[in-house]
């Protein structure tokens, strides 16, 4: 559980393509209480696609 004041949790992003979790980043709760979404590139699939936020 997130310290008081704290509202940050680490995250893990997957490949919409391959679904292999490639990233790991955080999010503030709070601000953003839906899956994250980002274009980044994939390593496995060897091209830029959507990474989805993965629980």
């Amino acid at each position: 559980m997130a310290r008081k004041g704290e509202s940050r949790i680490i995250i893990h992003l997957a490949c919409n393509e391959c679904k292999i979790r490639t990233y790991t980043t955080t999010k503030n709760r709070k601000n953003d209480p839906e899956r994250l979404e980002l274009s980044k590139y994939c390593p496995h699939c060897r091209t830029h696609t959507q990474h989805r936020e993965t629980r």
